[in-house]
């Protein structure tokens, strides 16, 4: 065999190499960021504000999040500013006075009253639940759950979490002569007393009774 044959056979596999190690993706998927802080509108757009921050970001929605949509109908109802809860990717902006830009994937909840920035359980929440009429809430951790109901006092169970298709999932208890399911699905659902917008429904059956109500995903799940 030509030496010049062996020479190129014998480079292949660093050309093989080089290949591997310098090929990258054209256009890499940027992390995402779960945030919480203050939407407003300014000017015909979004901004938002991180908790605990100055920083302030111009909101770009990917198309799919909902979020332009949702800010719209509570903003026409108040223009104060919201509270949001969101998942994105940061990255720099060209707009005067701000800081950067924030591309929305995904909105958890938008609303005017409830849970904000000052939520010291929000960290250790996988989920919460709550409805109306009669007024119960459901705080679900890592440790058990917490049901909290008008005029009784807060009952503390364990449970079990059975993962289903399409999104859903339910959380069960059977503690103390109690049966407790507490159901979630993907699904848009508006607070029928503060008009809070989240990403999840919940139905609660507790002793034969159900409550409805909407739900949200706390900071130890973010899926």
């Amino acid at each position: 065999m030509p030496s010049t044959r062996i020479l190129l056979f014998a480079l292949l596999p660093l050309f093989a190499a080089c290949q591997t190690f310098n090929d990258k993706p054209a256009n890499p998927a940027a992390v995402q960021t779960r945030l919480q802080g203050e939407l407003s509108a300014e000017a015909g757009h979004l901004l938002f504000r991180p908790c605990q921050e100055q920083r302030r970001f111009t909101v770009k929605d990917s198309g799919d999040s909902g979020l332009t949509r949702e800010a719209a109908l509570l903003f026409a109802e108040n223009p104060a500013p919201l509270f949001a809860d969101l998942r994105g990717t940061l990255g720099g902006s060209q707009a005067a006075g701000v800081d950067g830009e924030l591309t929305v994937k995904r909105y958890y909840r938008v609303q005017h009253e409830g849970h904000g920035c000052d939520d010291p359980n929000f960290k250790r929440l996988i989920v919460r639940a709550s409805g109306h009429e009669p007024e119960w809430n459901l705080n679900v951790s890592g440790k058990g759950l917490v049901l909290e109901r008008q005029g009784q006092p807060p009952l503390a169970l364990p449970y079990l979490e059975e993962q289903l298709p399409d999104g859903l999932f339910n959380i069960t208890s059977e503690a103390n002569g109690q049966r407790l399911q507490l159901w979630i699905a993907p699904q848009r659902c508006v607070d029928s007393m503060t008009g809070a917008i989240t990403h999840l429904a919940a139905e609660l059956r507790l002793d034969g009774q159900v409550q409805r109500g909407c739900a949200y995903y706390g900071a130890a799940r973010s899926d």
